[in-house]
């Protein structure tokens, strides 16, 4: 048993070494073992983000509906210009060429690399925008067809829960006007699309909506940690969620149902999605490929019914562009609140989320939630802590006679091992019983990391003192010089309770054993410098409540430090 338990702890070891060296190397800009160099792909143009320069980059795009056809060939010369309509919750920005959504900055979301700017989702200098147009009517209004503007407020006022702005255009022999619908402290965008037959004949259009972006994904945690899911994505109630990475979709490897009844598009990125949605069922066509080495759409074609001459057709449609407040999500539309990406964990990271909500809600506060956490956890698990930490007692009791047996069989080890498991029989010792609750923990701190890593909820959310984002790692006294290893109280205390803890555990009989049973918490607290405050925060919390109750239980058994 005891050979099993040091393998185990030396493949532990090996393995945080492993990690350690791979995230160094990632952080100097060198080859990782796990993630490889992501290919070279075309730079978006940084042209301004607003003005008439701005449109006109974003008007020399090819245009292409979701369904694969280019619908123009070459961009109109008629001018068009970015119209800027601001709420409670965001600035957007529309161009009137095609009347597409270029730009969402979300107002209530700092910028993490300006704090003093704001969140920007759909973004020009990214060619990250919301599109749509007509199919299925010759030379009918695209994304690339300039609009009118209808005249009318811009700015949401005091006492106004909604704003309105329409754009209206007419080619082809049909007339287009695309209305957008903001509402006060909503991310959820209404968008209408109305369609006007003024020809002689009747015609039957296709809606397409899609959202384009580039191939850039950031890294989102510590580089030797897993990072959440950016990418297009798409669901159907018979399909349901399903990610689609741009590797796949580059290599053409990327799989999904292209017809359902029901369903949505949407572009995810850390904390933050935008999506096409209809609730409504009916027929639609998915389409999601590359436009280009680094630019990637995600969209769906819906039909309208046959519109007679002089007739009018009509689609509803929401465009959501905004945060992934998970119970937000799951109000819009089926499925989204997937978007929030929990990793493999997810069967501990939503229920974790869920308690972790009821708490704050009576709290008031995340981390004083998370404590609470800590808290009912070790309550669910106490007997079995207990139990191991009895044994740990039992084995810290029985040391000397482990010691001395070593030293008489020291060259017969088979003896010594056979002589060993009689007195853990006698002394009704599992040798292996003081790993246990590690393991049990280990899915729970890894659910609660992925709680932390995705959930925007918590992004800026304080604690007490200097702890301003319990998303953030604690970085009060700065960063190391040469390394960039941020440095705070709070690992600090984590990494001196884990060496109490060993402290208070059962020294090994082997001498190599021993020595890294000190050296595995210090190689481990390296890592937690790096993890979010409120992951730190839990493991602290956790590391005081098991030093209580295994100091109880030792002096209880009447087992002292020796």
């Amino acid at each position: 048993m005891t050979d099993i338990r040091r393998t185990i702890l030396w493949v532990v070891f090996t393995m945080s070494l492993v990690l350690l060296w791979d995230g160094w190397q990632r952080h100097n800009g060198q080859p990782s073992l796990f993630h490889p160099a992501p290919a070279k792909t075309a730079s978006a143009p940084t042209g301004p983000a607003s003005g008439a320069a701005s449109g006109a980059t974003l008007a020399a795009q090819p245009a292409t509906a979701a369904s694969g056809v280019p619908v123009t060939t070459a961009a109109p010369v008629i001018q068009n210009k970015l119209v800027t309509i601001t709420t409670d919750v965001v600035k957007a920005t529309i161009d009137t060429r095609g009347g597409s959504l270029v730009r969402v900055e979300l107002l209530k979301h700092a910028d993490d690399t300006n704090p003093s700017g704001h969140v920007v989702v759909l973004d020009p200098l990214r060619q990250y925008s919301a599109r749509s147009g007509l199919l299925n009517v010759p030379n009918a209004p695209s994304d690339q067809t300039v609009l009118s503007l209808v005249d009318g407020p811009m700015d949401l006022k005091d006492g106004q829960d909604a704003l309105t702005v329409r754009l209206e255009g007419e080619q082809g022999g049909v007339k287009l006007a695309k209305t957008y619908t903001f509402k006060r402290g909503d991310y959820a965008i209404g968008v209408r699309h109305e369609v006007t037959n003024q020809g002689a004949a009747a015609v039957t259009p296709q809606l397409y909506l899609q959202l384009v972006r580039d191939g850039h994904v950031d890294h989102t945690g510590p580089s030797f940690a897993p990072s959440s899911f950016s990418g297009p994505a798409l669901y159907t109630d018979k399909a349901k969620y399903h990610k689609l990475s741009f590797d796949d979709l580059k290599k053409g490897k990327a799989e999904y149902d292209k017809n359902a009844d029901d369903g949505w598009v949407a572009m995810v990125q850390h904390y933050f999605v935008s999506a096409w949605l209809r609730n409504e069922a009916g027929p639609r066509e998915f389409n999601v490929r590359p436009l280009n080495e680094n630019l990637y759409t995600a969209g769906m074609v819906m039909n309208f019914a046959t519109i007679a001459p002089g007739a009018t057709g009509k689609l509803d449609d929401v465009l959501y562009v905004g945060p992934q407040e998970e119970k937000k999500l799951e109000d819009l539309a089926p499925g989204l609140e997937l978007v929030k990406d929990y990793g493999i964990f997810k069967i501990l990271s939503k229920p974790l989320f869920w308690l972790l909500d009821l708490l704050h809600q009576a709290l008031g506060n995340w981390g004083w939630a998370i404590i609470v956490l800590v808290v009912l956890l070790k309550a669910a698990f106490y007997g079995l802590n207990a139990s191991a930490y009895r044994s740990m007692a039992k084995m810290k009791a029985v040391n000397p006679r482990i010691q001395e047996l070593r030293e008489r069989y020291k060259d017969k080890p088979q003896q010594m091992q056979q002589e060993m498991m009689r007195i853990y029989k006698e002394e009704k010792i599992n040798p292996l019983g003081s790993c246990l609750p590690i393991f049990l923990q280990m899915p729970f701190f890894m659910g609660l990391y992925w709680v932390l890593l995705s959930s925007v909820e918590m992004r800026g959310a304080p604690w007490v003192l200097w702890i301003h984002d319990l998303s953030k790692p604690d970085t009060l006294f700065g960063h190391l010089p040469y390394f960039n290893v941020p440095i705070g109280p709070l690992p600090l205390l984590m990494t001196l309770s884990s060496l109490l803890q060993v402290w208070l555990n059962p020294q090994p009989a082997d001498p190599v054993q021993a020595k890294m049973m000190w050296i595995m918490p210090l190689a481990f607290s390296v890592m937690f410098f790096f993890f979010p405050s409120g992951l730190v925060l839990y493991w602290l919390v956790n590391n005081i409540l098991s030093i209580a109750q295994q100091w109880m239980i030792n002096k209880r058994l009447g087992v002292t430090k020796s």
